[in-house]
């Protein structure tokens, strides 16, 4: 985001609080028990805010956010950190770690190979 972006000038995401407090639950790996535990409230409670039935109290919000790793703005207006922002990150830097892992892997196999061949060759060679 350059200096000049602001959350006035980003596409919101146009999903209810609750159906992004929801999709922020399902990135985080966390079931509605899970995250009704780490808030210290019932799981109802999460239902309710997943429902749009009702929302969470500043200080609720605060820790939603925190525990989500995605902005209070983006929880109540869908402007700001999402979860997909991170998750995409983490998989592409995964998948390049990966590749340049293989592409390691790969040249040192290749290397072996190589000093097997000559290995055969000189034992081929003495018999």
């Amino acid at each position: 985001m350059s200096d000049t972006t602001n959350i006035y000038s980003e596409t919101p995401d146009l999903d209810t609080m609750g159906g992004r407090l929801s999709r922020a639950r399902d990135a985080a790996s966390l079931t509605v028990a899970q995250l009704a535990r780490r808030l210290g409230v019932k799981s109802s409670t999460i239902q309710a805010w997943e429902s749009d039935r009702s929302q969470p109290r500043a200080n609720r919000l605060a820790m939603l956010a925190g525990v989500l790793n995605v902005s209070p703005s983006w929880i109540l207006y869908g402007v700001g950190t999402s979860p997909s922002e991170d998750v995409h990150a983490d998989l592409a830097r995964s998948v390049h770690l990966n590749f340049e892992r293989l592409r390691r892997l790969q040249e040192e196999s290749n290397q072996l190979i190589g000093q097997i061949e000559e290995d055969l060759k000189r034992y081929s060679a003495r018999m």
